[in-house]
């Protein structure tokens, strides 16, 4: 059982968690990992399913916002412009985003024969960032079948977190960083909805964090101050609130608010990219109707989803910190476990 930001007394904002404090609290979102360990090798893929039909026939409302965007992802800009999802995510090294894309049309062409002949084609999301100081990603290692076994893989219930999948060689902080996961809930009209933020984090200066109780751990062996930021984070937010595609981007842009909480300031050569995405309402590939009715949230409410987004995050990221041990990499490059550093659960 791997640590995570309570066990260690530290609590992000004021909103309560979902059960599993994962992304996965939000009904029918499930997450799958592919773990690649050998040689100079750490490196993998991570899948979130957004929900287990076909997402190309009932695709799914989404925003995107990119807070940096040195980053080389596939998929964004016809989310942005359509504010629709409909392959599975994929997450995954720099170097691996068209290893990934065409695992996402393999699958997407063989569950729906009439794409490319009858109908249009397919819009895969791949987002990345570079494992390169522990793992060796000019080796290019990561395949389209581990891709299709982080998609198989995807499960409900709880999420492995740390160094696994996409995580297995990122860094943040000056620690080892990877997967992590937290969820709050908000009340609306009586009912409970859920707020999910994964994180894929490898971002961030040495001494630069800040814990919720105002701490700066900083990291030993840390590298003289303000080097160039040259990390990225992935941010999958996945929400059941109805929401239209516009709030949903308003929403992932509020992730930013939980990285700056962390100490991050968005480097020059960061990638830091929110997805969002509402398991409510499905948008049918083949609609008939000129018209369809659509149910979304009172913007005078829009602060409760913004306030989860930024807490889930901050959670998320401390997350992934503590639940990755102290790691050796490519080229004897190390990485210090903030779980070390802190001494311990309270």
């Amino acid at each position: 059982m791997t640590a995570r930001a309570r066990d260690f007394g530290l609590i992000c904002g004021t909103l309560p968690p979902g059960p599993l404090n994962a992304i996965t609290d939000v009904e029918g979102v499930s997450v799958g990992h592919r773990t690649v360990r050998g040689g100079d090798l750490m490196t993998g893929f991570t899948a979130i399913l957004p929900h287990a039909g076909d997402l190309f026939r009932d695709k799914l409302r989404a925003g995107v916002d990119i807070i940096n965007g040195f980053g080389k992802s596939a998929g964004l800009i016809q989310v942005a412009e359509l504010g629709q999802l409909e392959t599975p995510i994929l997450l995954g090294n720099t170097l691996s985003v068209g290893t990934g894309f065409n695992a996402l049309v393999s699958r997407a062409l063989a569950a729906n024969p009439d794409i490319g002949r009858e109908t249009g084609t397919v819009n895969p999301v791949v987002l990345e960032c570079n494992d390169g100081w522990l793992s060796d990603i000019r080796a290019r290692a990561l395949t389209e079948a581990d891709a299709l076994q982080a998609l198989d893989a995807a499960r409900t219930g709880a999420v492995e977190e740390g160094a696994v999948g996409a995580g297995t060689g990122m860094s943040a902080f000056g620690f080892k960083g990877g997967i992590g996961t937290a969820s709050r809930r908000v009340a609306l009209d009586g009912r409970d909805y859920t707020v999910g933020v994964l994180a894929l984090a490898n971002f961030g200066n040495a001494g630069d964090l800040v814990l919720p109780d105002g701490r700066r751990p900083v990291p030993p062996k840390a590298p003289a101050p303000h080097p160039p930021e040259r990390g990225s984070v992935i941010l999958v937010l996945a929400t059941d609130i109805p929401l239209e595609s516009r709030q949903l981007t308003r929403i992932a842009r509020r992730c930013g608010a939980g990285l700056a909480r962390l100490g991050a300031f968005w480097g020059n050569g960061s990638g830091d990219i929110a997805l969002a995405f509402t398991t409510a309402g499905r948008i049918r590939h083949h609609e008939a109707a000129d018209l369809v009715a659509l149910v979304a949230l009172n913007e005078n409410r829009i602060d409760l989803p913004f306030r989860a987004a930024a807490e889930a995050t901050q959670e998320a990221v401390l997350n992934a910190l503590l639940a990755a041990p102290a790691t050796s990499g490519r080229d004897g490059h190390w990485r210090p476990s903030l779980a070390d550093v802190l001494g311990g659960p309270s």
